[in-house]
């Protein structure tokens, strides 16, 4: 008997009680989390135990991702990095440079407006916007 992996379902499972941002700021990776850190408290630190890997073309492709944990809630937060080398992490959304995932608790939508405004607040954002999950065709390459 061969055990098969069923990905949707993993990535069904990954999603549930998620919110997604995605946001426009053309800066790098690094600088982008410590604006977060520093002007809204937070502590990202990148997670190389959960960098996403593909490949495209037979090459290698590698999206950092940045980890904060809420020390008095379930929540976490992951800031994933959109493009590396060309390529995007999810290429229906090219015009996004990052990718910031809320899981582990619910997020109300009161709580995501107030993370909105501030992340706009920060002077290096054009956008910021919230992801549905039906609006999201790769959603398998956020699963780590």
């Amino acid at each position: 008997m061969k055990l098969v992996l069923d990905n949707k379902e993993l990535t069904e499972e990954f999603f549930t009680d998620t919110r997604l941002l995605g946001v426009m700021a053309p800066v790098k990776d690094y600088q982008f989390c410590w604006h977060l850190n520093t002007s809204i408290g937070l502590n990202f630190r990148v997670n190389n135990d959960i960098e996403i890997k593909l490949i495209k073309k037979k090459r290698q492709y590698f999206f950092a991702v940045y980890e904060y944990n809420e020390p008095t809630r379930f929540l976490s937060h992951y800031v994933y990095n959109n493009q590396f080398d060309g390529e995007y992490l999810l290429p229906e959304f090219k015009h996004l440079d990052f990718l910031w995932l809320m899981k582990g608790d619910e997020v109300s939508d009161e709580s995501l407006q107030e993370t909105i405004q501030t992340i706009r607040s920060i002077n290096s954002v054009q956008l910021v916007v919230e992801l549905t999950n039906e609006k999201i065709k790769n959603k398998e390459h956020l699963v780590f």
